[in-house]
């Protein structure tokens, strides 16, 4: 299984996970940043993420997306991307074959959205371990 590959089963495993604002434990709930921090840390990365920041503001928070990640095109399932909800709210979704997995607050869990991405895409990075 290639690590994009693990992200994105990862982010699988999580759906149903319900919802916390600035939830980073499955066991409480998960944001967006919660699922992928947890998706990318069971697929083997290391990473830390922000514990506290403003949410809805349209700015990515410092630390958002670890630094062990490069810029790619977002295609490929495993890549975190990063979209943009509305002018002031940003949001960060796994995708997955079929379309994304992520944190939805309306629906106060961790969804898989069959599809094309339903927000403008602001940028995408995939996980690439050392030596692979």
């Amino acid at each position: 299984m290639t690590p994009s590959e693990r992200v994105c089963a990862a982010a699988r495993a999580l759906v149903g996970v319900r919802f916390r604002a600035q939830g980073r434990d499955p066991a409480w709930g998960l944001d967006c940043v919660g699922v992928v921090a947890v998706a990318l840390r069971h697929a083997g990365a290391a990473v830390a993420l922000p514990r506290d920041y403003a949410t809805a503001r349209g700015v990515l928070p410092a630390g958002a997306v670890p630094a062990a990640m490069r810029h790619c095109d977002g295609t490929a399932a495993g890549d975190v991307l990063l979209c943009r909800v509305s002018p002031a709210q940003l949001h960060l979704a796994i995708r997955s074959t079929d379309g994304i997995i992520h944190a939805d607050a309306q629906a106060r869990r961790v969804v898989a959205r069959p599809g094309a991405v339903p927000w403008p895409i602001e940028g995408a990075w995939r996980w690439t371990p050392q030596g692979d």
